[in-house]
């Protein structure tokens, strides 16, 4: 694909975003104590509740663990985000991702703060801003037809609820570093995103939602 047209939709602007960020993440890290990198662009807990690194709250969604969370939350993208920005329109999806995502972080703290767990432990990726787009789906194209981890067919709403879950047995079976709470936050903001437009454009999503069940 040639770049003028990832360049087309926002999109493919947040994937290449996504992908220079990291690149220059990792010339920072070598640049300077690694710790100090992390904290200048992770989203902690306890940084934010003492006032101080704002900005985290952006630039934690464009910051992954590692190529492997890169890259599978770029497919994911890929996918999801194109198909949604076709669906609501570019103004919408880019409102919508960008919500989703800084939600997730405030949830993420609001829940670290709340249940007294580690307020250190930080969180990156574009995970929270992902569910969010999955969950306005979920409420949008329902029986939309959906291959969860590119193998089990389930439909939009199942496959939704299904990864929330087996995320978070994995994570607590295995020790797994993900970002359960974040994903949880991005998820609500996109169902509540979903129920709105159902109540203001009810003929218009009803008639999405019919097309799109297969």
């Amino acid at each position: 694909m040639k770049s003028q047209g990832i360049l087309s939709t926002y999109t493919g602007k947040i994937i290449v975003a996504n992908v220079v960020a990291f690149v220059g993440f990792l010339i920072l890290q070598s640049s300077m104590d690694p710790n100090k990198a992390i904290s200048l662009i992770a989203l902690v807990p306890s940084t934010i509740l003492a006032g101080e690194g704002l900005w985290t709250f952006i630039t934690s969604m464009f910051m992954h663990a590692g190529f492997g969370h890169l890259f599978v939350n770029m497919i994911s993208l890929m996918f999801i985000g194109g198909f949604v920005e076709k669906l609501i329109g570019k103004k919408r999806f880019l409102g919508l991702y960008f919500a989703s995502g800084i939600f997730a972080g405030f949830f993420f703290v609001l829940i670290a703060l709340a249940t007294g767990t580690d307020l250190n432990v930080y969180a990156v990726g574009a995970s929270g801003a992902i569910f969010g787009l999955g969950g306005l789906l979920a409420v949008l194209t329902p029986k939309l037809p959906v291959l969860v981890f590119f193998i089990i067919p389930m439909p939009m709403w199942a496959a939704m609820g299904f990864l929330i879950v087996v995320l978070w047995v994995l994570s607590l079976g295995l020790g797994l570093p993900i970002g359960n709470v974040a994903h949880l936050g991005g998820l609500l903001v996109g169902l509540s995103y979903g129920f709105y437009l159902k109540r203001k454009y009810p003929k218009k999503t009803k008639m999405i939602s019919n097309h799109f069940a297969r």
